[in-house]
């Protein structure tokens, strides 16, 4: 009996059909069926019903499938095991990244990692923060720096990257323009300009605005700081932003903080538990690059 005979029968089994699984595992027809064959021989029993349209499992096999499932795993545990001793870690890492986010740091972080692990193919999506959470949770992603709103995504390992409270900006020659700070009720007789649904910023003014009951005039939304930043300077509107943020514009914008709103907006990492060696590795330097997460 050998490892590939039973990854045949498990791709004939799950196929229910011997051309569909020599397709799957990249093998001739003729060679499934014999290396099938081969094991059923070994195993003194049929595992296959092959007499109707569709291959189906005998008793034998529907009671073989599961040891064949769990052998194949260990062995698949064996080969991690000695390739972790030996700190070869290959594989694939998929990184989501807020979109228009340029945090220097994660960038710092990745190129670390690729020059410690080159076998490891990294790959970078940018998208909503809520929509990164959700790919993290359904395991389609395995890492992903996203915005949020004070607290951690239930279900999901979190590492702060920055926390900083929420700023209104306006040109100079704005009517808040005099003020250090000012109440989220202050913005209501003006036009709103901020990032859209699904990001940390957002959130955290959407909660603020609900927990006031608040209505903003949201006129004008993106998901560059920088184009929200130009939208204010240009007189759509005051411009909601980071503190961080705000400082890059000090010079064209007046930053007034929102003295009623403080709950933080914050960049984290997230992830949640997989077997991926890969995003353990990646995990491991995200914690000694980013020691003081108090999530």
């Amino acid at each position: 009996m050998e490892l590939r005979q039973l990854e045949y029968f498990i791709a004939v089994a799950e196929e229910s059909n011997f051309t569909r699984a020599a397709k799957r595992v990249n093998v001739s027809q003729s060679g499934i069926s014999a290396q099938i064959q081969q094991l059923e021989y070994d195993l003194g029993a049929r595992l296959f019903d092959r007499s109707g349209r569709h291959t189906s499992l005998t008793t034998a096999g529907k009671a073989a499938l599961e040891h064949a499932r769990a052998t194949i795993e260990s062995a698949d545990t064996l080969r991690q095991a000695v390739v972790d001793v030996k700190g070869l870690i290959r594989g694939k890492v998929i990184v989501g990244m807020v979109t228009a986010c340029t945090v220097t740091s994660l960038f710092d972080l990745l190129g670390t990692f690729h020059t410690a692990h080159p076998g490891v193919e990294i790959t970078l999506i940018e998208d909503s923060s809520q929509k990164l959470i959700d790919n993290v949770r359904g395991g389609t992603m395995d890492l992903a720096l996203v915005g949020l709103a004070g607290i951690a995504p239930h279900g999901l390992h979190t590492i702060t990257i920055a926390k900083e409270r929420l700023v209104a900006t306006v040109p100079f020659n704005h009517p808040l323009a005099n003020r250090h700070s000012a109440l989220v009720s202050d913005l209501s007789s003006y036009p709103i300009v901020c990032m859209p649904e699904g990001t940390g910023l957002r959130a955290v003014l959407d909660q603020a605005c609900a927990a006031k009951g608040i209505r903003l005039d949201i006129s004008l939304q993106a998901t560059a700081p920088g184009t929200v930043a130009d939208l204010a300077t240009r007189g759509f509107g005051i411009a909601i932003l980071s503190q961080s943020m705000a400082t890059i514009y000090a010079d064209r914008l007046k930053s007034i903080t929102l003295s009623d709103v403080e709950t933080p907006a914050m960049l984290a990492l997230v992830w949640a538990e997989n077997k991926n060696p890969a995003l353990r590795e990646l995990v491991r330097q995200s914690l000694l690059a980013f020691p003081n997460s108090d999530l």
